[in-house]
């Protein structure tokens, strides 16, 4: 079975051009079949900001009412998925950016309001990893927005963390899948002030012990949850590290 390598890269990352021309130089060089997703959460911020629309956060989650929709809309699957597409054009990478509401690829339902009304987000219900394949296997790269749809005409936000994961086991009848979330971190540390304290590998009882400790929180759980559920669902290796190291093994291996 072919190798496939799942990048997700969060939002910092992505915005900051110095940064983002960095990844994808490595993205670019990555051998063999490989996906990207992408956040863009600060620059839907900034844009939302700049429209007079208010951004509303709880527990680092955004809620999405109907305004808020247009503008993580535009963003996500326009100007941050469109400029990345161009960028690896330019490096000879065949890129293709989608949503998941492009060839019905992935299909959410809108969360419920309790506890929590977030609007219109939504929880993925099934990834066609076989469409999925037979565009990788035509030498395509797609590039993913964190958007998905409802089968009703309906747009709705979608955690980028869960739709790597969603995808990357819905590809594994097809791939060997490397899933590797990148960010500006070295990795799940110890200490977040200290970069030397990456823990090199965690699983499911550790993260259960470092999240009843504090030392793993906020948006890392989620991370996590995703990894270990991927890990379970037959991903073949799962590396939380720094954008600029995913040409390498360093980082926190999640594992069984």
């Amino acid at each position: 079975m072919e190798k496939l390598t799942i990048i997700k890269v969060g939002g910092k990352i992505v915005e900051e051009q110095l940064s983002l021309e960095r990844l994808l130089n490595d993205f670019a060089n990555i051998p063999g079949n490989k996906l990207l997703v992408h956040g863009g959460g600060r620059s839907a911020t900034q844009i939302a900001a700049q429209l007079g629309i208010e951004t509303k956060m709880v527990d680092g989650r955004r809620v999405t009412d109907a305004e808020m929709l247009k503008v993580v809309t535009m963003v996500y699957g326009g100007l941050v998925n469109k400029s990345i597409v161009a960028q690896l054009q330019a490096r000879n990478i065949n890129a293709m950016g989608l949503t998941g509401a492009d060839l019905d690829i992935i299909r959410s339902h809108k969360r419920q309001p309790n506890p929590i009304d977030f609007g219109f987000v939504g929880d993925v219900d099934k990834v066609d990893g076989k469409r999925l394949a037979q565009l990788i296997s035509t030498g395509i790269v797609p590039i993913m927005a964190p958007l998905t749809h409802d089968g009703e005409g309906n747009l709705l936000n979608t955690n980028a963390d869960t739709i790597a994961g969603e995808v990357a086991k819905a590809l594994t009848p097809y791939y060997n899948i490397s899933l590797i979330f990148c960010f500006e971190k070295a990795g799940v540390m110890q200490d977040i002030d200290d970069e030397e304290s990456v823990i090199p590998h965690i699983n499911a009882a550790d993260f259960n012990r470092l999240v009843d400790n504090g030392t793993i929180q906020g948006g890392m759980i989620p991370k996590i949850q995703n990894a270990i559920e991927a890990i379970d669902a037959g991903v073949k290796e799962v590396i939380i590290t720094k954008a600029t190291a995913i040409d390498s093994s360093r980082g926190t291996k999640i594992t069984k």
